[in-house]
C-alpha cells in the first residue's frame, strides 16, 4: 500500500498530526494527495544533493500540476482549479533553487514515515502512551463521573430555580392582592396576613435550600478543577516534555478541551443562577434575606473558578520548532519557525475575536552575557475554529522569526554565565477572555527554547532540550543548567531508548543499556544507583562527547540502516569484550553487526574464523561510516564482502547472523541486486565489486589474535558506486597495479608492518569486453580511471 494511502487509513488520535504537519505552507495538502503516487517514486534525498536531477523533477512536479488542473477542468470543479493554480504560482519561487524544495518534500515525506511508525508501534507501547499503570484510566473515568454527576446538578438546579421563580411570582401576586384589598375586617386581614407569612417563611427556606445547592455544586467543581487542572493538565504538560525528546506520549487535546468546556459550562451556568437569585432579590426582600448574606461569598466563589478553569486552559499545543529541524524547542534566528496556541474551553461565540499576542522573555533573568530577543513576523493572531479539522479554537503562528537585540547580553548583575546553547528562553502567549460580562486576562507559555545563530550548535542545543525535558518539571525554569542535577541511571537509559524509537520503531533493549552503561561507568554489578552528570553527557571529551558519539549513531541509522534496526539485524551497542564472548563458540563465518565505539557514526562487523590450529579467530573489519554508506547500501558490502588468505581463493566469510541465522534469509529482502544486469550499479558500472580483505598466513596465530586494539583492524573498501564515483569527497583512495583476466582480480595492497590487515578489492570484469584479451599491465591507474577506460 502507497504511503499516502496509510497515511489517509490513520485512526483519529493520529490523523491530528497529520493535519498539523500540513498546516505548514510548505508543500500544500492538495498537492501531497493528487500527486501522491508520482511524489512517491521519486528520489528527493539525492535531488536535494543534486541540482540537475532536482531541475527535472520541478518541471516534472509542474507539469503534473497541469495535468491535474485539466482534470478538475474535465470535472468542472472550479474550487480545485482555482487551489491547483494557485499552488502552481507560489511552488515558482523555488524555480532557482530547486533542491530546497526537494528537501523539503523529502522532510514532509520522512514525517510522514515518523507518524506512520508511531500508529504502527506494539500495542505494549502504546499503553505507555494511554495508560500509567492503569492509575490514569481509572482517574480519568473517575473524571468522567465526576464530570457526568456536576452536569445533573446543574440541570437539577435549573429546575430548582424555575420552581423559586414560581414561588416568589405566587407570593407575589397574593401580597400585592392584599395590599390593593380594602373594606376587610380584621379577621379577614389576619388569616390573609398569616397565609402570607407562611407563604414567606417557605420562600425563605425554598432560597436557603436553593443557596446550600448552589455551595455543594461549586463545591464538587473544586473537586473537578483539582482534578482537571492538578493531575491531567498537569500529566499532560509532563507528556508534552517527553514527547518533546521522542517519548511515544499521547499528547491530543481533544479529551481534555471535552472536560473543560464542559465544566466552564457549568460554571457560567451558576453564574447564571446566582444572577438570577439577584433579579428575585430585586424584586421581593425581606430582613434576614439569605440572599443577600449568603449570595456575595458564592459569587466571589464562581468567578475565582472561572478564571482558574479559563487560564489554566490556554495551552501551547504545539511546541516552537523549525520546519526542517532536528527536534522541536531549537531555534535559530533569522529562520522561521511555527508554534500553535489552543484555548481549551471551546466558546464558538468568541471564533476569530480573542486575539493572542506573542513576545519572548519578558521575565527574563538579569544575568551576565544574557541574550535578548525580539519576535518578527505576525506576531498576533485570532483564536480560529477553523485552523484545525477537530475544530479547536487555536492561534498558529506560523512565519516568526528572532532576532538578536544589540543591546542584549553583557549586562547582568549575577556572576552566573552559561554557554549559548545552555540559555533557556520562553515565549509568551497573551489574550483576553471576555464572555457574557466576564473578563479575564490569559497567558500561557512554551516549553524553554534554546536560540542558535548557525548549525554547528544545533546539536549541543538539542543535547540541552533532551536534558531538561528529561529532568526538569519547572518549565519557566530558565536558570536551569546554573545549577544543572545529574540523571538517574534509568530515567537517561529511558531517553536514550526513546530517540532510537522516534527515529525508528525500535528502542533500545536491557543489553544495548548496559553496554552503554558500561561504557559510561564502567564495570559494575548494578548501575541502578548511577547517575551521569551534564558534563559526562555532553561537556567531557570535547569534541568527541558522549552526546556527539551517540547521535553520530543515531544519525547513521536513520538515514542508512533504519530497515536493518527496525528488523533487529543490528545488535548494535555491544562492546569488543562481549562480541569474543558471543561468538567464540559458534560456527565458522558467524558475524554480528556492531557500531563502533572510536569512530563517530561508524559501524562494523566481526565473525568467528579458525586459524591453521583450529583455534577461533574473531575478525574485524574498520567501521563504515556515512561516507562509505552514501555510495554503497549496508547489506551489499554484507553481500559482496570478501575474504582472502594468502594462496587462497577470496570468499565471503559472513555466513550467519548471530546466532545462527544464514545471512541470505535475513538480508535477501534488502538485496538490490537480483542478477548481475539488473543491478542498479550495474548501469553506470559494468563491473561487479567485492571487498577483499588479504591476511598473510604467517601472522599472529594465536586464538583472538586477530582482534584489533579497537576492534576495527580491516578496512572497508570506499570506492565509486553508481553516481558516487563522481563525488570524490570523503572517499578513500584505492589504486590498483594489475589486471588478471583469468583469476578476474586486480588486487595491489600488501599487509603492512603494523600487523593490522588492509583490503583489496576483487574486480569482475566479466562484461567488460576490454579484458576479454591478454593480461594487461596498468601501473598507478587509480580505480576511477579504470572504471573511465572500461
Amino acid at each position: 500500500m502507497a504511503q499516502w494511502e496509510k497515511m489517509l487509513q490513520l485512526p483519529a488520535m493520529h490523523t491530528q498530526r497529520l493535519h498539523g504537519l500540513y498546516d505548514r505552507d510548505h508543500l500544500p495538502m492538495d498537492v501531497r494527495h493528487y500527486l501522491a503516487a508520482w511524489i512517491e517514486m521519486q528520489d528527493w534525498q539525492r535531488a536535494a544533493r543534486d541540482l540537475n536531477l532536482a531541475s527535472v523533477l520541478f518541471q516534472g512536479l509542474l507539469e503534473n500540476l497541469d495535468i491535474q488542473h485539466s482534470r478538475f477542468v474535465l470535472d468542472n470543479s472550479f474550487v480545485m482549479q482555482h487551489n491547483i493554480r494557485r499552488h502552481k504560482q507560489s511552488l515558482q519561487v523555488y524555480q532557482e533553487d530547486p533542491c530546497t524544495l526537494a528537501g523539503t518534500i523529502f522532510w514532509f515525506l520522512e514525517q510522514e514515515k515518523d507518524i506512520l511508525r508511531s500508529a504502527e508501534l506494539p500495542d505494549q507501547i502504546q499503553m505507555m502512551s494511554v495508560s500509567h499503570d492503569g492509575v490514569g484510566t481509572s482517574s480519568q473515568q473517575d473524571l468522567e463521573r465526576k464530570l457526568s454527576a456536576l452536569k445533573n446538578d446543574v440541570q437539577c438546579m435549573e429546575h430548582t430555580m424555575n420552581c423559586l421563580e414560581d414561588q416568589q411570582d405566587e407570593f407575589d401576586f397574593k401580597y400585592q392582592t392584599h395590599l390593593m384589598e380594602v373594606g376587610l375586617d380584621e379577621k379577614e386581614k389576619t388569616r390573609q396576613q398569616g397565609i402570607l407569612k407562611l407563604l414567606v417563611n417557605k420562600l425563605n427556606e425554598c432560597r436557603k435550600r436553593t443557596l446550600a445547592d448552589l455551595s455543594k455544586l461549586l463545591d464538587k467543581a473544586e473537586d473537578l478543577i483539582k482534578m482537571l487542572v492538578t493531575t491531567e493538565l498537569s500529566d499532560w504538560q509532563r507528556r508534552m516534555q517527553k514527547a518533546c525528546i521522542g517519548a511515544p506520549e499521547n499528547v491530543c487535546l481533544d479529551q481534555m478541551e471535552k472536560w473543560f468546556t464542559s465544566l466552564a459550562v457549568c460554571l457560567f451556568q451558576v453564574r447564571e443562577f446566582l444572577g438570577k437569585l439577584d433579579e428575585l432579590k430585586g424584586k421581593v426582600s425581606y430582613p434576614n434575606d439569605p440572599i443577600i448574606t449568603r449570595k456575595p461569598g458564592l459569587q466571589r466563589k464562581t468567578e475565582k473558578f472561572l478564571r482558574e478553569v479559563i487560564k489554566s486552559s490556554f495551552v501551547v499545543e504545539s511546541q516552537p520548532s523549525l520546519p526542517l529541524g532536528k527536534g522541536p524547542l531549537v531555534l535559530r534566528t533569522n529562520v522561521q519557525f511555527s508554534v500553535k496556541a489552543r484555548l481549551l474551553v471551546k466558546v464558538p461565540e468568541l471564533n476569530q475575536i480573542m486575539k493572542v499576542e506573542v513576545s519572548m522573555d519578558r521575565e527574563a533573568p538579569k544575568m551576565k552575557g544574557y541574550r535578548h530577543f525580539n519576535v518578527l513576523g505576525t506576531r498576533t493572531k485570532t483564536l480560529n475554529i477553523a485552523e484545525m479539522q477537530s475544530g479547536g479554537m487555536v492561534a498558529d503562528f506560523r512565519h516568526l522569526t528572532l532576532k538578536e537585540q544589540k543591546s542584549g547580553g553583557g549586562k547582568g548583575t549575577g556572576e552566573i554565565s552559561l554557554s549559548v546553547t545552555e540559555e533557556l528562553h520562553i515565549l509568551y502567549f497573551n489574550t483576553v477572555f471576555q464572555y457574557k460580562g466576564f473578563s479575564v486576562d490569559v497567558e500561557t507559555t512554551s516549553l524553554p527554547v534554546v536560540v542558535i545563530s548557525n548549525a554547528s550548535q544545533q546539536q549541543n542545543a538539542w543535547a540541552s532540550i533532551l536534558w531538561f525535558n528529561m529532568l526538569s518539571q519547572d518549565t519557566n525554569d530558565v536558570l536551569f543548567f546554573a545549577n544543572c542535577p545529574p540523571a538517574p541511571w534509568q530515567q537517561f537509559a529511558e531517553m536514550l531508548s526513546w530517540q532510537f524509537l522516534s527515529a525508528t520503531k525500535r528502542g533500545l533493549d536491557q543489553t544495548q543499556l548496559d553496554m552503554i552503561a558500561i561504557k559510561i561507568f564502567g564495570k559494575q554489578s548494578n548501575h541502578n544507583n548511577c547517575s551521569v552528570s551534564w558534563s559526562k553527557f555532553c561537556k567531557e571529551n570535547i569534541p568527541e562527547t558522549f552526546f556527539v558519539w551517540f547521535d553520530g549513531i543515531l544519525v547513521m541509522v536513520k538515514e542508512f540502516l533504519e530497515h536493518l534496526w527496525s528488523d533487529g539485524l543490528i545488535m548494535g551497542f555491544v562492546s569488543k569484550e562481549s562480541e569474543r564472548v558471543l561468538l567464540r563458540d559458534r560456527m565458522k563465518g558467524t558475524f554480528l553487526l556492531r557500531f563502533s565505539e572510536s569512530v563517530i557514526g561508524g559501524i562494523t562487523f566481526s565473525w568467528l574464523d579458525r586459524n591453521v590450529r583450529g583455534l577461533p579467530e574473531v575478525k574485524t573489519v574498520q567501521p563504515f561510516t556515512k561516507n562509505d554508506l552514501k555510495q554503497i547500501p549496508f547489506q551489499e558490502i554484507l553481500r559482496n564482502f570478501q575474504f582472502q588468505e594468502v594462496d587462497n581463493v577470496p570468499e565471503n566469510p559472513l555466513l550467519y547472523l548471530y546466532p545462527d541465522i544464514p545471512k541470505d534469509d535475513v538480508f535477501g529482502k534488502f538485496y538490490s541486486e537480483k542478477t548481475g544486469d539488473d543491478s542498479p550499479y550495474i548501469k553506470y558500472i559494468k563491473t561487479k565489486l567485492m571487498f577483499v580483505s588479504k591476511e598473510n598466513s604467517s601472522e599472529a596465530m594465536s586464538p583472538m589474535s586477530c582482534d584489533m586494539i579497537e576492534g576495527e583492524g580491516l578496512s572497508p573498501f570506499n570506492g565509486p558506486f553508481e553516481e558516487a564515483a563522481e563525488q570524490g569527497g570523503g572517499s578513500r583512495d584505492l589504486s590498483c597495479t594489475t589486471c588478471n583476466p583469468d583469476a578476474m582480480l586486480a588486487t595491489g595492497w600488501t599487509t603492512e608492518d603494523d600487523g593490522m590487515i588492509y583490503p583489496s578489492v576483487l574486480l569482475d570484469f566479466a562484461d567488460v569486453d576490454t579484458f576479454n584479451e591478454e593480461p594487461l599491465t596498468m601501473p598507478e591507474i587509480t580505480i576511477e580511471d579504470l572504471f573511465t577506460t572500461c
